[in-house]
Order: structure tokens, then sequence, then C-alpha cells
């Protein structure tokens, strides 16, 4: 059998067909190909055999195939319970700071701040527009940076203005401490998309992103208890109105998560400090193997670089106007405890009356999680909650019985959470190489973040107790939302079919020449 030619000589056509689509690069920029009359002969190998791919990590290379299942059991548990905890943690501490004010509002914020509707939902939308200017560059230098250092700044830079918010006395101050907030939780989101899916392989995303993306759902089911807590049993303790202590507590309670984060959360799976050589190496090996055989680091690209290549991606303006839409049909959830006030009978009962819903959506989204990672199938597992979504917004404007009200608010947070969540697990699992992805995942939710620049203004007092102007605005972005899936699931085939017919060439070539068939190559999950 003849020497296989080093990789950097020759790639098979295979493999460029494989690395091209992973990276969005040209051929001719994935690797340079020096010596072209070599290409014959390298179709005697599979360069992205497991035995190959295992032959690049040497602390590997010698193992049984029981050593390497123990190995990874080992990794996947270190991150199970060192980072997942953590970031679920922190991204619940981030909405609980995130909708305070909603809660707060109920309370007395807006009318002993002397704000009107109108003051009051251009501080709401004040915080997308600090949240969108730092998700690209932020979501972008993190994935060149130290997450551990990196991401628990970001807690306690958002900890100080709500620690703050008692000192704010005007609407002009409401919606600049707002604006701080939204500066600095902007790439924290997309920070913990892009970290979940450089540690998880394809099938272990959408249950591992599903456990920390119900954090949300789970911050209202406890939020609503704490905010009845602070908010019934505070006022006028020291001098000071219950909503300002209940923003002092919170912000406490997020320097406290900080200080856990520096000591819990990793940086990437090739340089994460509390982890040994061996586990190093797993780590990197568990993701190329998921990958199809290609590494995300061999691409070696600059920040604009990658922003470049998310930028040409179709996926990319899929993704976007598919979160836009999603987040959209979210609206009511920076509303919902004056929309829940018009079903309950006094402010307890509203703060109370938040925590089932919530706790429907959070463990839709598990449930959901599970099933699309066990099926590996995103598409439906998408659609079919969209459309109980769209019943629930129907029994929510088209009746004044409150039961039926409430349970189509259930729906709509059943279906709405659910969706989001496969969202974010499918578009990072549809662009693995690393500047690319976090490029992408920051251009959808900064695209996605100006819906809370128009949406609050379907949601004034006026509207109650229907709110139907906000209710046709969920059903038209549920609707949108539902077409952007199947044409992601549309685009994705079309590519598959493309692989298909290259990869069908190689194998002519192969077989033409009396060589085995090569294992069937990566392909966009649907």
């Amino acid at each position: 059998m003849p020497t296989q030619p080093k990789r950097e000589d020759v790639v098979p056509q295979l493999d460029l067909v494989r690395a091209a689509t992973l990276t969005g690069i040209d051929k001719e920029e994935v690797y340079m190909v020096d010596n072209i009359d070599n290409l014959k002969e390298a179709y005697q190998y599979d360069v992205n055999s497991a035995e190959e791919v295992l032959s690049r990590y040497p602390l590997l290379r010698d193992k049984s195939e029981a050593e390497l299942n123990v190995l990874n059991n080992r990794v996947k548990k270190l991150i199970d319970y060192r980072m997942l905890p953590m970031l679920t943690l922190c991204l619940l501490i981030n909405y609980l700071d995130r909708s305070n004010v909603t809660n707060a509002r109920v309370a007395g914020m807006q009318t002993d701040l002397g704000m009107t509707d109108v003051q009051w939902s251009a501080g709401i939308s004040m915080f997308y527009v600090g949240y969108m200017v730092t998700q690209l560059p932020g979501v972008l230098l993190l994935s060149r940076g130290k997450p551990r250092i990196i991401m628990p700044l970001m807690v306690v830079a958002w900890s100080l203005p709500t620690i703050l918010f008692p000192l704010v006395k005007n609407a002009e101050g409401f919606i600049l401490a707002r604006l701080a907030v939204g500066i600095a939780e902007g790439a924290f989101f997309p920070g913990i998309a892009l970290m979940t899916s450089s540690w998880y392989t394809r099938d272990e995303l959408p249950f591992r992103m599903a456990l920390w993306h119900g954090a949300p759902c789970l911050s209202n089911v406890f939020g609503g208890p704490l905010a009845a807590g602070v908010l019934e049993t505070m006022e006028g303790v020291g001098g000071l109105r219950a909503w300002k202590w209940f923003m002092i507590i919170e912000g406490i309670m997020s320097f406290t998560v900080a200080g856990l984060a520096f000591w819990s959360l990793p940086n990437w799976p090739n340089n994460t400090p509390w982890m040994s050589p061996e586990e190093t190496e797993m780590a990197q090996y568990r993701l190329v193997m998921s990958a199809g055989g290609i590494d995300e680091a061999d691409a070696d690209l600059t920040v604009i670089q990658g922003a470049k290549l998310a930028l040409k991606d179709v996926f990319t303006y899929i993704f976007a106007m598919m979160h836009l839409w999603l987040v959209a049909a979210q609206s009511f959830k920076d509303f919902l405890p004056s929309i829940l006030q018009t079903m309950s009978t006094s402010n307890l009962m509203t703060y109370l009356l938040q925590s089932p819903p919530y706790l429907c959506g959070f463990l839709a989204i598990l449930g959901f999680g599970y099933t699309a990672g066990r099926f590996r199938e995103n598409t439906w597992h998408m659609v079919g909650p969209l459309l109980l979504s769209l019943a629930g917004a129907l029994m929510m404007i088209l009746t004044y019985n409150v039961g039926a009200r409430y349970t189509g608010v259930c729906f709509l947070l059943i279906g709405t959470s659910s969706a989001l969540n496969l969202h974010v697990s499918w578009e990072t699992s549809l662009v693995p190489a690393p500047l690319r992805k976090a490029a992408l995942i920051a251009i959808a939710n900064t695209f996605s973040s100006t819906s809370h620049w128009w949406t609050p203004y379907f949601f004034l007092t006026n509207q109650k107790p229907l709110y139907r102007l906000g209710g046709g605005l969920i059903i038209v972005s549920l609707g949108i939302s539902i077409i952007c899936v199947l044409a992601c699931a549309w685009w994705a085939k079309r590519k598959n079919r493309a692989l298909d017919a290259a990869e069908a060439e190689v194998q002519a070539t192969r077989a033409a020449q009396g060589l085995e068939p090569l294992a069937k190559g990566w392909r966009f999950p649907l």
C-alpha cells in the first residue's frame, strides 16, 4: 500500500467539499494544495475517518474503545456539572434583571417616576438599543478570549445599574439606566449559545440548550413569588419604596452569582485550565467527530473574516428573520404582569399568577429539546409548538372568560419558548465553524432585538383587558415564524442534495479504482 500523503500536500475532494461547507470558504482557501498530482493516490484514504481523526490526538490514539468511552463520559459530566448549571444560573439572573421593571411597574415605579405610557415603552425599547450595540463585537471578541473571565465580568457590569436604580428620579434616569443594563447584557445570551455549541455534540446540543434556555421561564417561576415577597412586605422599610428594595436585592444576587462563575466556567475545549491534558484532547475529539471530521479550529480566521463569512451565508438571513418574529411573538412577556393584572383581584395574585405559565413553558422546553435531540429533528418540533401558540393567542384576545384567557397565556409560553430554544440549537449545529457561528448568532440576535423598538407600542394600557392590538401582532409573528422554519428546512435540503451529488462523484471515482466506499459525510440537520 502506498505511503499516505501529508494532509497539507493534498486533500481528497470529499474532504474539500466537507470543509468548504462547514467554513464557508472557497475550496482553494481551505488548505494549501501543493501537489495536485497526488490526488488519485489520496483517494486511498478517508482523511475524515474515525481512525484518521483519532490519530490527530497523541494522548488518545492508543486507547481502546472502552477507554475512550470512559474518558468521553468523564468530559461530558465535567461540563454538565460545572458549565451547564452555572450558565443556567447566570441566565436566570440575567432575565430576572432584564424583566424586574415589569413587576416594579405594578408596584408603582412608573407612577413614582412620573412617567407616561409612551415614556415607559421608550425605556423598555432603550434597553434593546444598548443590547444590540454590544452583541456582535462582544460575542466575536468572546470567541477569541477567555469566557471564564469575560462572562462573569458581564454579570458584574449589569448588576451595578440594577443596584443603583433607586437613585433614579425621573423618566430620563429610567431610560439611561435601562440603556446601561442593555449595554452590559448585549453579548451574554449569544455568548452562552456559542459556549454551549462549542462543547457539546450535535445530538447533545438541543437538550443541553433546553436546560439553560429554560432559565428565562424559571426566572419568572421564581420571579413572581420573589416579587410578591419583596414588593408586598418591604414597602417603607428604611424609608424606601418596595420596588427600590426589589432592584437592590436582585442586583446583590447577580454579584454573588458572578463570583461563583469565575470559579466554575470553562474557556474553550483547547484551553480550559481545570481539565487534564487527556480531557482537553477528548473535548476536542468529540466535537471534530460530531462535525464529520472537520476541525473547527483548522480555519485560522480573523474576527472580521468570520463576520464576513456569516454575512455571505443564506442561513444567517433566514435565522435572523426567524429570530425576529419569534421574539416579536414573545412581546407579550414584557407586559405579562399588566396582562395578568386584568385577570386578578390584587397585586399579590398578579405576581403569583405568573409562575404556572412559565413552569409549563420550562417543562415544554425540556421535553421538545430532548425529543429533538433524540430523533435529530428540528423542523416539526418547531412548527407544532408554534401552532399551539397560535391557538393560545386567539384564546387570549377573543373571549373575556378568565380561565380561557389564562390557558391561552400558557399555550403562548409553551409554544414560543420551545421554538426559540430549538431555533438557537438548530442555527449553531448548522454552522459549526466558531467565528462564523459566533457572528451568525450575534447578527440574528441583534436583528431580532429591533422588535423591542416597536412591539411595546402594541400593549398600551388603553388596550386592556384583551390587548387585541398586541394579540394581532402575536398572530402575525407566529405565522411568519412558521414560514421561516419551513424556508430553513427547504434550504438545508437543497444544500444536502448538493452534498449528495458531490459525494456520489467521489464514491464513483473510488469504485472505479476498486476502493471501498467512504462513510457518508456531514449533512445539514433538519
